[in-house]
């Protein structure tokens, strides 16, 4: 991927995800150069839309949620309730001109369980295709 295309990602991911480890976080942040930022919770229900929202008005062109499998949560609902704020948040955002595909959830597959570096490279890739984001005028 050349210099142009890369994008700034805010990825939220439960800490149930595989190789989620900090040591992991540490690596993935260095190989990517400051362009990838992670943030564990405990639980992706715990994350609210505003932090979504607050990380593309902040500094991200897009701003993902990487959960466990659906109906594997440790928590019960955390997952699926995580699903529906980012929905919300989704909605948000089209109302007001950006593109819905600025933020989404992935959600683990119980038959193919990805880890953190692997969920994170499909998401760099996805997010190249996307314009840099109005919302932070001309930054270079």
């Amino acid at each position: 991927m050349n210099g142009e295309q890369r994008r700034n990602l805010a990825i939220f991911y439960c800490q149930n995800v595989p190789e989620s480890s900090e040591e992991n976080r540490q690596a993935l942040e260095k190989e990517y150069k400051g362009s990838v930022r992670f943030y564990p919770v405990p639980c992706s229900g715990r994350l609210e839309p505003l932090h979504l929202l607050k990380a593309l008005e902040e500094f991200a062109d897009a701003a993902y949620l990487i959960t466990c499998p659906e109906g594997e949560c440790r928590y019960f609902e955390g997952n699926r309730r995580a699903k529906k704020r980012v929905e919300r948040a989704r909605a948000l955002i089209e109302s007001i001109g950006l593109e819905k595909e600025r933020l989404d959830i992935i959600m683990g597959s119980k038959g193919e369980l990805k880890g953190l570096a692997k969920h994170t490279g499909e998401l760099v890739d996805r997010a190249s295709g996307l314009a840099p984001s109005p919302v932070h005028g001309n930054r270079v």
